[in-house]
């Protein structure tokens, strides 16, 4: 598939907004960076993938098994520096890549578990390498926290421990001369303080020639000087020595650790490209379940049906004013090829060509869309636009001019699996010698077998889509008494531009209207009345039909809701008929009890009450078989059941065969008087009045002429000609 879909049939239908809306929705910049980049998809295999990946996300969120936490930071850099020899990077980069690696290592084990639920995400993540070498190797050598573990060598474990060793030193020291300079009165009040990350007393002025030491500073006043005592100097120089050792250290095994990984530097770039992947397929679909969007069935043969249908940027923008979006349903096939819209401006029109234009390209890009779940749609390999006004400065064309050379472009291009929409088509030249140009390029089109929908306010071509088989008129539709939009598309109709009782509305002079209407061709003012009065015809049947579906729909649940009440009933019936057979049954068993044992008080005689007992429980094993009958166990039982089921059946095969002997003869019968029937009907010389019907046809009508072979019959509301040859008798004429 050679989809081609050029930059200005993105902006004419404003892609860039949607794909800016789904922006908000990312987790990461990058992330953001890629929706920004995205393109109608070229190949059919991928973009199927890329609409699967998504619908699997959108699924996830009505789901216990939502798809784990992908968040990620930006290691492109940091694979870029590992990719060079002999370089390394910092312990906190190197964490990130672990996360990262952790994340995808996660997601991959998640799609893996559920595979059934996820096919496109597992297929996509069986791709991608799992190993947890990555993560385990900067594990074993950087903490949580980003500082390098002393068993990261045995170097660096004695580096530590002598550091340490070291520091207890100083402060040893530095407290034994804290305490001797304080026993000697010559520190100031604050008695220490810290001067280059260092350790120092707060020795008056006055004493500081009495304080061996190093001087690293005065305060302000100068009333303070700053001595690093002599003891603890040596100490320092050995403290920093051993600092620079362990950052020397610190660096060999963080470059050990690069050459480890870098390797792993191609997986690592995968993991990446993963990630910003699912952050752009997690953004589709949150921005989805905002605007209620979904995957409509893709079709191989040529159909567009969106049915309610929204603009999701419309109603994005309506959402936020608490405003209501109209929903528009609107069906292209072999039999609607093109779709010629018309009606006054500001009707909705644009919006409408807008909406099918734009759902269209987010389909071909991977997005779902608002549309309902029995929509459907085809992939185009070609899709053309033309709205707006494109005056080009400059290359110094007029809006005619640049229309005309747009469409000698759509004549190039145009073939049976490219749609079109054009927005006021014809416009920018004289009405009617521009309304003939574009008559020809409507059948140039419609030759082509392209898909389309075009907006116009030119009666030529609402009179040319009428006479064309396979392109329909519609109309938006507009309140006849306040001439107020209703933004809803009816097809089968023209629509009236309103223009003189627009005018009238926006306090134009009735005067200057009626000089305006002398000025029009009588013809045209009579079709837009004409078309005028059927728009309004149409509205008064809809507002009907819209009244009779809503009684309908009560009338429904009404029925609905009788037939669960009696069905409740009918529940509440049978179980008490069960409850009440059964306590029959155990007044039955009672009765008969107090019968044998009233007997047995008044004989006294034990033998004949097990008697009658034992039999009366024989009765009742009977009755019980009768309803629940034994099934055999033993091989003999099985045996002795298959023959007399052998039995039944042989009995059953010898009434079919000979009711189907008796039904052969009724046929028989049967087909001997329908020829006689036909016989009789065929000599029958047929009369005025005589009910009729053409053969294969259901439609009675009277005979009102007969001239020799030829009959004229009357219908009531027509009449037509035919021969005799052609009807049947239904009724003979009453004398």
């Amino acid at each position: 598939m050679n989809t081609s879909i050029s930059e200005k049939t993105l902006q004419d239908l404003e892609f860039s907004t949607v794909l800016q809306h789904i922006t908000e929705f990312c987790i990461s910049g990058l992330g953001k960076e890629k929706v920004l980049e995205i393109i109608p998809i070229r190949n059919k295999r991928q973009l199927f993938k890329e609409l699967n990946l998504v619908d699997e996300y959108v699924s996830s969120f009505e789901s216990e098994n939502r798809v784990p936490n992908h968040n990620f930071d930006n290691i492109s850099s940091s694979i870029k520096r590992l990719a060079i020899e002999n370089s390394f990077i910092e312990t906190d980069a190197f964490l990130k890549i672990a996360t990262t690696s952790l994340t995808v290592n996660e997601l991959i084990k998640f799609f893996k578990k559920f595979q059934i639920q996820f096919p496109a995400f597992y297929e996509l993540s069986q791709k991608i390498e799992f190993t947890t070498y990555i993560d385990d190797e900067i594990k074993k050598i950087i903490e949580i926290s980003g500082e390098v573990k002393n068993n990261a060598s045995s170097t660096l474990k004695q580096l530590r421990k002598d550091i340490n060793n070291v520091r207890g030193k100083i402060g040893a020291s530095f407290s034994s001369a804290l305490s001797k300079a304080i026993a000697a009165g010559y520190l100031d009040d604050i008695k220490e303080t810290v001067v280059d990350n260092q350790r120092v007393l707060a020795v008056a002025a006055m004493h500081r020639r009495k304080v061996a030491g190093s001087l690293l500073g005065s305060s302000k006043s100068g009333n303070i000087v700053y001595i690093a005592p002599q003891a603890t100097l040596a100490y320092s120089r050995e403290y920093q020595n051993l600092i620079y050792d362990e950052k020397q250290e610190v660096v060999k095994i963080l470059r050990d650790l690069s050459t480890t990984i870098r390797p792993m530097v191609s997986l690592l770039e995968d993991y990446f490209e993963f990630l910003i992947h699912v952050d752009s397929i997690g953004a589709k679909a949150k921005y989805a379940q905002e605007i209620n969007a979904i995957l409509p069935k893709i079709s191989k043969t040529k159909r567009i049906f969106f049915k309610n249908a929204y603009h999701p940027v419309l109603w994005r923008k309506n959402k936020k004013q608490n405003l209501h979006t109209v929903p528009q349903t609107i069906e292209l096939n072999e039999q609607q090829q093109i779709i010629v819209i018309s009606g006054p401006n500001a009707g909705g029109k644009s919006i409408t060509l807008k909406t099918i234009g734009l759902l269209q390209i987010m389909v071909q890009s991977g997005i779902l869309i608002p549309v309902d779940e029995r929509s459907e749609t085809h992939i185009f390999d070609i899709v053309l636009t033309d709205i707006g006004d494109n005056q080009s400065i400059e290359n110094q064309l007029s809006t005619y001019s640049y229309r005309l050379k747009n469409m000698r472009n759509f004549l190039r291009r145009c073939n049976e699996n490219t749609l079109f929409l054009i927005d006021e088509f014809g416009t920018g030249s004289d009405p009617e010698l521009g309304g003939a140009l574009a008559e020809i390029f409507l059948e140039e089109f419609y030759n082509k077998k392209a898909f389309g929908i075009i907006t116009t306010h030119y009666s030529n071509l609402k009179v040319l889509a009428n006479e064309l088989e396979n392109v329909t008129n519609a109309n938006m539709q507009f309140d006849e008494r306040t001439l107020e939009p209703l933004y809803k598309l009816f097809v089968g109709q023209a629509g009236s531009s309103f223009t003189f009782e627009v005018a009238q509305k926006n306090g134009i002079p009735f005067s200057l209207i009626n000089k305006a209407k002398k000025r029009v061709d009588t013809e045209k003012v009579r079709l837009d009345k004409t078309i005028s009065k059927l728009q309004k015809e149409r509205n008064k049947l809809q507002k009907n039909s819209d009244n009779l579906e809503k009684q309908k729909t009560k009338g429904q649940e009404h029925i609905d809701s009788l037939q669960e009440k009696e069905q409740r009933i009918q529940e509440k019936l049978s179980g008490f008929q069960e409850l009440y057979d059964q306590n029959q049954k155990m007044l039955s068993l009672g009765r008969k009890t107090n019968e044998l044992l009233n007997k047995y008080f008044q004989t006294n005689n034990k033998k004949e009450l097990n008697t009658n007992f034992n039999k009366w429980v024989t009765d009742e094993k009977v009755k019980h078989l009768k309803k629940n009958p034994v099934q055999p166990k033993t091989k003999s039982q099985k045996q002795k059941a298959k023959v007399v089921q052998k039995q039944m059946q042989e009995v059953i095969n010898k009434v079919e065969k000979e009711v189907l002997e008796k039904v052969v003869e009724v046929r028989k019968e049967k087909k001997i008087e329908a020829v006689k029937i036909a016989q009789e009907k065929s000599e029958y010389i047929y009369k005025i009045n005589d009910r009729v019907r053409i053969i294969d046809s259901n439609s009675v009508g009277t005979i009102d002429k007969i001239d020799k072979k030829n009959v004229t019959i009357n219908y009531g509301i027509f009449t037509t000609k035919t021969t005799l040859s052609k009807i049947e008798l239904v009724e003979k004429a009453k004398k």
